[in-house]
Order: structure tokens, then C-alpha cells, then sequence
């Protein structure tokens, strides 16, 4: 017997956030027929990396622009009018944020703390990946307050019944 092969389309996002009284949110956007909150993802575009894929779908899906960290947080699939996609994320720190972007007229934004942001998420697979980035690790947040630029840090944690190497 032959099984049918199905074809994986190929795609990349990214999570948006930005620290904003010392605390870290995440950028949320909603489908085009505002049913559900999602990241700025879409088709990786011929000759273009996944990470500057992802930062072209950030700035025309939520108006944010930012320089996109080039290590993939996971990957995660998803299944839309009969098609499987799969879906490699980015994180994305926030520099400029824009009120007139190409789908600012057919999409919701808004800006959560973590916790929240991940329970309003639609996918599970998803929800993982910023659950063990932001809740498992240790996250330092250094604040340049000459030119309000910050960067994040991450260490992980060991759990105590592990030894380091």
C-alpha cells in the first residue's frame, strides 16, 4: 500500500515584545476575521533568510520593526484549509512601532504580559514554545537609559536534580 504523502509549507514568525516598567510583554495580533490571537508569521519569501522573512510579516502584519534574533526558538505546526504548515519562531525586540502599516486596517493588536499573551494564544504547540522560553529560564534585562535601548539576556536554569557539565 501506498501512503499519500502530505507537503509541509514552510514558514517563520516572530514574537514581538519590548520591556516596559521593567516587565517583559509580547505583541499579539489577531486573524484577519478577528477570531483568534496570533504572532506575525507568513511564508518564508524566495531569496530571503526565515529570521528576515519573519521581520517582513512583523512589519506588515502588527507595524513592528525591530532586528530579528537569528536563533530559532522551535518550531510549531498548524493546520489551515487542508494544508500543514510548519512555523519557525523568532524572537523580535521591539525598536519602532508604527500606526500605518500594510494590514493595519484588517488586524487588532495588543500589547500582554506573558502569562496572558500565552493563554490568549490559539495554539497549543505555540503556547509551548513561549512558555520554555520565558517561564523556564532566568531573563536579565539591561536598560541603556541614554538611549532606551535594552537587550535580554538569557541563562538557563538547571533544575537541582541535574548536575552541570
Amino acid at each position: 500500500m501506498s501512503r499519500k504523502v502530505s507537503k509541509v509549507f514552510k514558514q517563520s514568525g516572530v514574537i514581538p515584545y519590548r520591556v516596559k516598567n521593567g516587565k517583559i510583554e509580547i505583541l499579539l495580533i489577531s486573524t484577519r476575521n478577528y477570531q483568534h490571537w496570533v504572532i506575525p508569521k507568513g511564508d518564508i519569501h524566495n531569496g530571503m533568510s526565515p529570521p528576515d522573512s519573519a521581520a517582513k510579516e512583523a512589519w506588515e502584519e502588527a507595524g513592528v520593526i525591530g532586528q530579528v534574533d537569528a536563533n530559532e526558538l522551535g518550531t510549531y505546526k498548524y493546520r489551515k484549509r487542508g494544508r500543514i504548515y510548519q512555523v519557525k519562531m523568532y524572537l523580535l525586540p521591539v525598536e519602532t512601532v508604527s500606526e500605518d502599516y500594510p494590514e493595519a486596517n484588517q488586524r487588532k493588536r495588543q500589547w500582554l504580559d506573558v502569562n496572558k499573551a500565552i493563554r490568549r494564544l490559539k495554539f497549543s504547540s505555540l503556547k509551548r514554545i513561549l512558555k520554555s522560553f520565558f517561564q523556564s529560564k532566568l531573563i536579565f534585562v539591561h536598560l541603556d537609559a541614554d538611549q532606551m535601548n535594552f537587550s535580554i539576556d538569557v541563562y538557563t536554569q538547571c533544575p537541582e536534580s541535574e548536575e552541570m557539565p
